[in-house]
C-alpha cells in the first residue's frame, strides 16, 4: 500500500492514510452496500458502460439512490486512474447506505450514501495464470438467494476462495444441488467436445457477470455454439476445455477440477482462442 496511493471518498480525492469511514456506516455494520469492479488496461477502463450498468441495477435492488449518473462515475474512474498513474489494474467501487445510528430499518431518506473508490495495480491482461492454467475444487454454495445483486456481504464467497487457498488451487466453484452455480469470483464455462459452450443461464442464482456477457457474444467468432443450461459437477470434470471469467481475470483456462485433469492438462485451444478475442475486444476500448 503506497503512501502515494490516492482514494475517493465522499467527493473528495484523499491520500490512503486519510480516507477513513465511521463506525456507524451500514457497509461495516450489515453489509448494507453494493460494489463494483472494472478492469484497467493501457490505462483505460475494460467493459465499463455495463459495469455501471450493473452497479446501478444492484443499487436499485436494495433501494439504495446511486449518486451519480454513468458519465460522472467515468470521471470519477478515469480521475482516480490518472491520480494513481496507472496502466493496467483495477478499479474498485463501493456505495452504502450511509451513516446513521445502528438499527435493522432503513435510516432517514435523505441519508447521504457513502461513495469510496481505489485502485489496484494488477498484470490482468499478461497473467502467468493463463499460460499454465487454473486449478480449481468445487465446494458447497452457502450464499443468500440474490445472488444477482453485487452486494458487499462476501463472506461465503471469502470461505470458498480460503478453501481454495488451502486446498492450493486458484478458485472454488460452488456447487447446489449437484449443479455448478459459479465461482467464488467468477463466472464458470465448459466446453464439450462438440464445440459447445456452455455456461449456466441468468437468474437470481448467480450474478450477472459482464464478461460472461462479452464472453458470449465472442464465442460465434470461436466457431462455438452456446448452451446456457445447468452444468453438473460430473459434466464439469470431463469436459473438452474449462475456463472462468471476471473483471481481474478475463478468461482463465481451468486444467483441473477437484483432481481431475480437464482435457491433456493443458489450457485448451478454444479458451486460448477465446482470452485472445477478449483482450483485442478489451484493447480495441
Amino acid at each position: 500500500m503506497s503512501a502515494s496511493r490516492i482514494v475517493y471518498l465522499n467527493g473528495e480525492f484523499l491520500p490512503f492514510a486519510e480516507a477513513k469511514v465511521p463506525v456507524m456506516d451500514r457497509g461495516f455494520l450489515f453489509a448494507d452496500g453494493i460494489y463494483e469492479v472494472s478492469a484497467v488496461l493501457d490505462g483505460h477502463l475494460v467493459d465499463n458502460a455495463a459495469h455501471l450498468a450493473r452497479l446501478d441495477r444492484s443499487l436499485g435492488e436494495i433501494g439504495i439512490r446511486n449518486p451519480h449518473d454513468a458519465a460522472e462515475w467515468e470521471r470519477l474512474q478515469l480521475d482516480l486512474v490518472r491520480r494513481n498513474g496507472l496502466t493496467e489494474g483495477l478499479v474498485y467501487m463501493q456505495v452504502t447506505r450511509g451513516v446513521f445510528e445502528r438499527d435493522f430499518g432503513f435510516p432517514p431518506a435523505d441519508t447521504s450514501p457513502t461513495v469510496m473508490m481505489f485502485t489496484q495495480a494488477k498484470t490482468v491482461a499478461a497473467n502467468p495464470l493463463a499460460e499454465k492454467g487454473a486449478r480449481i475444487i468445487t465446494v458447497e454454495d452457502l450464499r443468500w438467494k440474490r445472488r444477482d445483486i453485487k452486494s458487499v456481504a462476501l463472506l461465503a464467497q471469502v470461505l470458498a476462495k480460503q478453501q481454495a487457498v488451502e486446498a492450493g488451487v486458484s478458485e472454488a466453484w460452488m456447487v447446489e444441488d449437484g449443479a455448478v452455480t459459479e465461482g467464488s469470483s467468477s463466472t464458470a464455462f465448459v466446453i464439450t467436445a462438440d464445440r459447445t459452450l456452455v455456461t449456466r443461464p441468468l437468474s437470481t442464482a448467480l450474478l450477472p457477470g459482464i464478461t460472461r456477457a462479452s464472453v458470449l457474444r465472442l464465442a460465434a467468432e470461436a466457431d462455438l455454439r452456446i448452451e446456457e443450461r445447468l452444468i453438473t459437477v460430473a459434466e464439469a470434470q470431463a469436459a473438452a476445455e474449462a475456463f472462468y471469467t471476471s473483471a481481474s481475470s478475463f478468461v482463465m483456462p481451468v486444467i483441473e477440477i477437484d483432481g481431475n485433469r480437464i482435457g491433456d492438462g493443458r489450457p485448451g485451444p478454444l479458451t486460448r482462442r477465446l482470452r485472445e478475442l477478449y483482450l483485442e475486444l478489451a484493447r480495441a476500448g
